[in-house]
């Protein structure tokens, strides 16, 4: 399969119209389409990523009426959360209305729900006129894609097209907030931060970590990239407090919001201006020191408020082996 390079949203809705797989940008990664009432398209979305059939997917829609058709018994929570954050980087999960195909949800009765904010996405979920179930756009395990070119590297040859956009302006994936029973939870740290989500929902809980939220089963099920090895580069992740803690070496890289005293001495290193800066690159970080052939990356711990809770979820998985 010759995998289809486009610039124009019209053209990648009409091949998800047609049954085909089309990779897009949104403000957060770039994402791999379905339609989702299309149980064909969204099994052969399962094998062109390599991804378990038990990890659901998410339901990107491009207006709230579209909720309908996908959910049932919204709690005035989840409405109060999509009022503020959509569109935008956050996924509510809700109950699932029946005609749902159960392979997006992964045989479960509730569904993940995200209105991205990007204009071309918008515009491209638009022409689709269907809810479109969504992954990453990557091998099942590896690091999320935030350019065109990293979806043409893992899924080139995979999938029918690919949408073109800029660099994915935020760079890690939304937060994924359960709202299907009782008062709403976060099941996964994402670019909306935790903060902000409970300037509406003061209430809202929370697990400490990703292997907390794993260990909920069942509740940890209802989020993607919760229940498997996910993020990771082929080299070896490795968390410092500090630079001066790694001897700089041509295979080593570094990277964190400290500069170390010899940053020319590893073989990739970057110095992130802010938190935002180090959510924005890290993915993009780990594939270039896969193509320069680094054998381990050291990242600098952060602060886990605003999106540094996001960053560090990603980077304790990436460092998790197994």
């Amino acid at each position: 399969m010759k995998t289809r390079l486009t610039d124009d949203p019209a053209e990648a809705a009409a091949l998800i119209r047609r049954g085909k797989l089309v990779a897009f940008p949104t403000e957060t990664v770039y994402g791999l389409g379905a339609d989702a009432w299309d149980v064909k398209a969204v099994a052969a979305l399962f094998n062109a990523k390599g991804r378990p059939r038990d990890n659901p997917l998410i339901v990107h829609i491009a207006a709230l009426r579209q909720l309908d058709a996908v959910a049932v018994c919204i709690s005035e929570w989840a409405r109060a959360l999509m009022e503020h954050f959509f569109p935008g980087s956050l996924t509510v999960v809700v109950r699932r209305r029946a005609p749902l195909p159960t392979i997006v949800t992964a045989g479960l009765d509730t569904v993940a729900v995200r209105m991205p904010s990007l204009a071309v996405t918008r515009a491209f979920l638009r022409a689709c006129a269907c809810p479109v179930a969504a992954p990453s756009a990557n091998r099942s395990g590896r690091p999320s894609a935030t350019t065109w070119q990293a979806v043409q590297n893992d899924l080139g040859g995979r999938i029918d097209a690919i949408l073109r956009g800029e660099p994915c302006a935020k760079g890690i994936e939304s937060t994924v907030v359960d709202c299907s029973a009782g008062m709403p939870r976060l099941l996964r740290a994402g670019a909306t931060s935790i903060e902000a989500l409970r300037m509406v929902v003061p209430g809202l809980r929370t697990a400490a970590t990703a292997h907390d939220v794993a260990a909920a089963g069942d509740t940890a099920a209802r989020s993607p990239g919760m229940r498997h090895r996910h993020y990771a580069p082929d080299a070896r992740v490795v968390l410092v407090n500090d630079p001066s803690e790694v001897e700089p070496h041509g295979d080593h890289a570094y990277i964190g919001l400290s500069k170390p005293a010899e940053p020319a001495d590893f073989g990739q290193c970057y110095v992130a201006g802010s938190a935002q800066d180090y959510a924005r690159v890290l993915f993009d970080f780990f594939r270039r020191c896969e193509s320069a052939g680094i054998r381990t990356i050291y990242c600098q711990v952060i602060t886990e408020r605003g999106i540094g809770r996001a960053v560090m979820d990603r980077l304790r998985r990436a460092a998790t082996r197994a």
